[in-house]
């Protein structure tokens, strides 16, 4: 042994850290996780550092078996010790002493008054932290020293323990402990104990290996021939080998001998069992006892097969022929079918899930090329019972868990993956199982330290009949802090409370309430925290009612292995919720917020983004001059965040061309061309290693409705076709020439114009209302025109329909919809005047604005108006050609429109002091509030706009 320089427990502040964790300070960072996890666990259960209870029992003792196994060791392991002042302890599985060897009288002597010693209890819950307890509570090797001891008398000592376990079964047959001085203490000690224990589990495993060749010894001394067979059915005849190529088995039928013999080798009340094989075969399994030369005793199945001519028994080549025993594991046969319930849950499925001895299979020598004499034998499987129980359970538990990898996890919902969760562990594993979990963790944030002043919500129940009187989905639950569920999520680790009637933290949560489940049944309890990459999600307790057998400890290594996969797929769950949420929130912020100020259409729209997350889909409605408005809905590639972002960039790119007035053509080959621009990164060097960069590919409609002309002009980048549905119902899909997505160029655009009547209703859309992978684009728009034929509808009533018959449960597309119900303004509501390019014409063009607005009432614009006109038709005459043409427009506003026949637009500019002119058009901005240019074929147009008083 080498001595440490320093104390270890002096390094890093552990000095105080036991002090401070008492007074319920935080020491995460002082103290190693395992050891906290303990102090815990010690808190939990009420110890007090300073005043141990220690129960003894004398004559406590181990099984012979185990101690012809452990003694040899134990022996090694004193001689190799006996220089050193150390002792060895051996525990049983509840951690109490058994037998302490080696050590020096100073050692014993201290060890005899903090009552380490034979026959006391060493258990965490009696004595806390220590190399014994703390092992069996870790079910792993554990060094503690000094004062990482709970209590304060251990904290002399240093010790290092781990359990030994059945190599069979997995159970935890004992405790190997070794215990010194602090000062004389190695973490090297954990080493040497670990290696005692392993050890050990190799002499155990050889015992039971050595044990199931003397009973196969017996089974041939006691001859080939054995009574216990029933008489075959008329006309059957076992077969023999050499009859026939067919005297093999199948590995189906292997297999399936293989499952019933291991059932029938481990049910005690069973002899007989009638096994279907394929090719109208049966195979007849006799189940017996045999007894070895030393008292062993083990049980033999044996195999008759019946219904073919060319088939065989399965069984000995003969005596001395040990070429003819095959383990088990050497066959590879499908995954057998799973249980059923009942089966399951009668079987409750204990014990981890290791891999014992299999019980031997004999199969049939390879078949030779003449006839051979033949043998009688039909041994199929030997071994010793509870061997065969632990091959059924085992097989079992591997099927629960490969069920559980297919049924947990389908969706990415976290309250649906909680119930998958409860769905497999009953009836499989338990009979009651509840999963509960914070708030924040159901809307995809991150938990916060979950303790008593946290509150759970229950979010699944499984159940093998009506519900007991526990929380039901839905109820907020709070943990106090002796209850089994919160010192999971406080340590971290499953709780097992075998006996609940017995446990007296748990039913403290609500005595009433948990006295009631008591009576109903339910006795025994495992509870798991649900962990997932560092973080603790919620708990998730598995409840015992209708199986008889409690949980025991070798249940817990099934139940994390649950919980584990469950948590893994429940934190995927959260981090999708949080970034669809996230993408959706994002999605909604860069869409239309109400309804825009505009009279020529009546709008209604609908966005519903996809179950499997948000896309890009978009729509916008955008009022332009002259009373004139835009609709526009767009598709952008992909899913998520990225897809939100794009959408944001594309419709404010498109809020920019509008206020330029572009044609919907010029407006979308401008698009086109800043998407190629941002795909290509504008000039940076685009992360090609980024495959959501680019946005090639993205689709888009534009329309502009005039309601003084009633026309429409329609242009679209590779998007679905526009429905027109006339005032009488009768629906049309526009011929709009297709056109090619945004980003990829190289072709122009067209542009269909076409006249609406008043009451039309233009319907927009986004390709995932009427295509899915169960539906193709012609269906969908097939369906989308018998939704759309009906006359006198509302937009709000349209979106209604069109979504209740096109919209499927779960849409795997989101979808944007837009409708608008077009309007005319009347020639009542319109005056314009053909002017010559005359200077004196400006005088009758006010006088005739004055005129209008009088019969208009709209007397007090009078000053401004004339004003407006005047130096807009001015400025016509003056600097444009061609016919000049004065309109006034009475909408939501009062529009003033000039227009003439030059391309060339004025621009706003300060004149100096000493300019004669320049002024017209500043005093235009200051008294109007809006004005710009637009473009038309035949010249442009100067417009204004007034507030109405």
């Amino acid at each position: 042994m080498i001595p440490l320089s320093v104390t270890w427990d002096d390094i890093g502040g552990l000095v105080d850290a036991h002090e401070r964790f008492l007074t319920g300070a935080r020491v995460d960072a002082d103290v190693r996780s395992a050891v906290l996890d303990s102090w815990k666990r010690c808190r939990s259960v009420g110890l007090e550092p300073d005043r141990l209870l220690v129960p003894y029992a004398p004559g406590l003792a181990l099984d012979d078996t185990f101690l012809r196994a452990a003694e040899p060791v134990l022996q090694r392991l004193t001689g190799s010790l006996s220089e050193v002042g150390m002792t060895i302890a051996l525990c049983d599985s509840q951690g109490r002493m058994v037998q302490r060897l080696g050590g020096d009288r100073l050692l014993r002597e201290r060890l005899d008054g903090v009552q380490f010693a034979p026959g006391f209890d060493a258990s965490e819950q009696v004595v806390g932290t220590n190399g014994v307890g703390t092992a069996l509570a870790e079910r792993g090797p554990v060094y503690v020293v000094g004062r990482e001891h709970f209590a304060d008398c251990l904290q002399p000592f240093a010790c290092a323990g781990t359990p030994v376990r059945n190599p069979l079964s997995g159970h935890i047959e004992a405790v190997l402990d070794l215990t010194c001085l602090r000062d004389d203490g190695d973490p090297l000690m954990l080493r040497l104990v670990r290696e005692a224990a392993r050890d050990i589990e190799a002499r155990l495993l050889e015992q039971a290996t050595q044990r199931e060749r003397a009973l196969l010894a017996a089974y041939r001394r006691a001859g080939r021939d054995a009574d216990g067979w029933p008489q075959q059915p008329a006309g059957a005849r076992p077969g023999r080998y050499g009859e026939g190529a067919g005297a093999r088995l199948g590995r189906i039928d292997l297999a399936v001998l293989r499952e019933k013999a291991e059932e029938l080798i481990a049910a005690p009340h069973r002899t007989l069992d009638e096994v279907m094989l394929s090719g109208g075969r049966s195979a007849m399994l006799l189940r017996r006892q045999v007894r070895g030369a030393a008292g062993e005793t083990g049980v033999v199945v044996e195999a008759r097969i019946l219904g073919g001519a060319d088939v065989g028994p399965v069984g000995l080549a003969g005596p001395g022929t040990v070429a003819g025993v095959v383990p088990v594991s050497k066959i590879a046969p499908p995954p057998p079918p799973p249980p059923s319930k009942k089966k399951a849950a009668a079987a409750g499925l204990p014990g981890p899930p290791t891999s014992p001895p299999t019980p031997m299979l004999l199969l049939p020598p390879p078949q030779p090329s003449a006839p051979q004499p033949v043998t009688d034998d039909r041994l199929l499987l030997l071994g010793d019972p509870g061997v065969g129980r632990l091959a059924v359970l085992a097989r079992r538990r591997l099927e629960l868990l490969h069920e559980a990898g297919i049924r947990i996890g389908t969706t990415l919902d976290v309250a649906r993956t909680a119930e998958e969760l409860a769905e497999v562990a009953v009836p499989w594993f338990a009979d009651f199982a509840s999963v509960d979990l914070p708030d924040p963790v159901l809307h995809g944030e991150e938990p916060g330290p979950l303790g008593a002043a946290t509150p759970l919500r229950r979010v699944a129940v499984g159940s093998v009949r009506e519900e007991p009187d526990l929380y039901g989905v839905g109820d907020q639950v709070g943990y106090v802090p002796s209850t089994p569920q919160f010192r999971s999520l406080e340590t971290g680790r499953a709780v097992l409370e075998p006996v609940l009637a017995e446990a007296g933290g748990w039913l403290a949560q609500d005595p009433a309430r948990l006295a009631r489940v008591l009576t109903a049944g339910i006795h025994s309890l495992i509870t798991v925290p649900l962990r997932a990459r560092g973080t603790t999600l919620g708990v998730v307790s598995f409840y015992r009612s209708g199986h008889p057998a409690p949980f025991e400890e070798d249940d817990l290594s099934l139940a994390q292995e649950l919980a584990g996969r469950a948590a893994i797929c429940i934190d995927n769950a959260r981090r999708y919720t949080r970034e669809h949420n996230t993408a959706l929130a994002l999605q909604r912020s860069l869409l239309p917020k109400g309804r825009p100020e505009q009279s020529a259409v009546e709008v209604a729209y609908r966005y519903l983004p996809a179950q499997a997350g948000v896309g890009g889909d978009w729509f916008d409605v955008i009022p332009l001059s002259g009373a004139r408005v835009a609709l526009i809905v767009g598709d952008v590639v992909g899913h998520g965040l990225h897809a939100a972002a794009t959408m944001g960039r594309l419709r404010t790119a498109v809020h920019n061309f509008c206020s330029l007035d572009l044609p919907p053509d010029e407006l979308l080959t401008h698009l086109d061309d800043l998407v190629g621009r941002l795909d290509r990164g504008e000039g940076w060097a685009v992360d090609s290693s980024q495959a959501d960069s680019g946005i090639v590919g993205a689709t888009c409609l534009y329309a502009v409705y005039d309601p003084v002309s009633r026309r429409c002009a329609l242009t679209r980048a590779g998007h679905p076709l526009p429905a027109i549905v006339r005032p009488d119902g009768t629906v049309e899909f526009v011929d709009l020439p297709s056109g090619q997505p945004l980003g990829l160029g190289g072709m122009p655009f067209e542009t269909v114009e076409l006249e609406l009547a008043e009451g039309s209703q233009l319907v927009l859309y986004t390709d995932g209302l009427i295509e899915d992978r169960h539906q193709d684009i012609d269906a969908g728009l097939e369906r989308l025109r018998t939704v759309l034929a009906c006359a006198d509808r509302s937009p709000e009533e349209t979106c209604e329909a069109v979504l209740d018959t096109l919209l499927p449960a779960r849409p795997s597309d989101d979808v944007a919809l837009l409708v608008a119900r077009t309007r005319a303004l009347g020639p009542e509501r319109v005056a314009q005047w053909e002017l010559p390019s005359d200077p004196a014409v400006v005088s009758r063009s006010r006088a005739a604005v004055t005129e209008q607005l009088a019969a208009w009432g709209l007397d007090e614009l009078s000053f401004t108006v004339e004003l407006v006109a005047s130096e807009l038709v001015t400025n016509a005459i003056r600097h444009a050609t061609g016919p000049v043409q004065l309109r006034l427009l009475r909408d939501r506003a009062l529009i003033c429109e000039v227009s003439d026949g030059s391309g060339t637009s004025p621009r706003l500019r300060r004149a100096r002091t000493e300019d004669e002119g320049g002024r017209g058009l500043f005093l235009v901005a200051q008294l109007t509030e809006r004005w710009g240019t637009r473009y038309t074929p035949d010249g442009k147009i100067i417009w204004t706009e007034l507030p109405l008083p």
